[in-house]
């Protein structure tokens, strides 16, 4: 079952530059799906379009049975998207913050506190959810981002260079939740830099390279005999 299918998804900036041009890729359900490609590459503004951030030119993009411009609050309902540098409201504390994305969400406040502590507890992050999220490091306001991304139990997470800022704890902890999303039926699309975590982490990549798709399929497909990070600079010098 596809949970997130882009078809001929085409970005153009400035009435001329293309940022994404005819990408057409498809993640299915128990996909942990690796985007890879150098900066400019297209990834970010990918991610957005499909998480309904951005608008796009042309193509399609769908969220399940949902079209992401003809049915967006559907297609949002069944997702959560996580921005390399989350920007939180920093005058909230941390439980107000996850409090507001479940009021969003319409998630019962019944079914909240269990949710809440699970994640919280799992990354550290329960004796620092009464201060301000300004009093934050990074990293704990990276947690905190993921704990409010899961508090609605989303089939797709779309996430952008996730591991950016996480200490190797909460790195480990996270491709655990990644792991247990897709084990419950959901999928994971994200973008990283990090060739050796995608390569033990995921089960498909897609490689872009100024807005073209230049590989897609399972790991050991694209990549071959050699690693995936030599394949990724074979094709990029090319």
């Amino acid at each position: 079952m596809s949970i997130l299918e882009t078809k001929n998804l085409t970005k153009i900036y400035n009435s001329k530059r293309k940022a994404v041009d005819s990408l057409t890729l498809s993640i299915e359900a128990g996909d942990i799906f690796g985007f890879i490609g150098a900066n400019g590459a297209g990834k970010t503004t990918t991610l957005k379009a499909a998480a309904g951030i951005h608008d796009f030119d042309e193509g399609e993009i769908n969220i399940g049975s949902y079209s992401i411009k003809k049915d967006p609050i559907a297609c949002k309902s069944m997702l959560a998207y996580i921005p390399d540098n989350p920007d939180l409201y920093e005058h909230l504390t941390g439980y107000q913050y996850i409090n507001f994305i479940a009021d969003l969400y319409n998630i019962p406040t019944s079914q909240r506190p269990q949710t809440i502590k699970k994640y919280s507890d799992l990354f550290e992050m329960t004796p620092n959810l009464e201060n301000v999220i300004s009093s934050y490091s990074h990293g704990m306001k990276q947690r905190t981002a993921i704990i409010s991304a899961l508090v609605h139990s989303p089939k797709l997470l779309i996430l952008d260079e996730p591991f950016v800022g996480l200490d190797p704890k909460a790195t480990f902890l996270l491709k655990q939740v990644m792991q247990e999303c897709v084990s419950n039926g959901g999928a994971i699309f994200f973008s990283t830099h990090v060739l050796d975590v995608a390569e033990k982490l995921c089960n498909k990549v897609a490689i872009i390279k100024a807005g073209r798709l230049i590989a897609n399929g399972p790991v050991g497909t694209v990549k071959g005999n050699q690693s995936l990070e030599d394949f990724f600079m074979e094709v990029q010098d090319a």
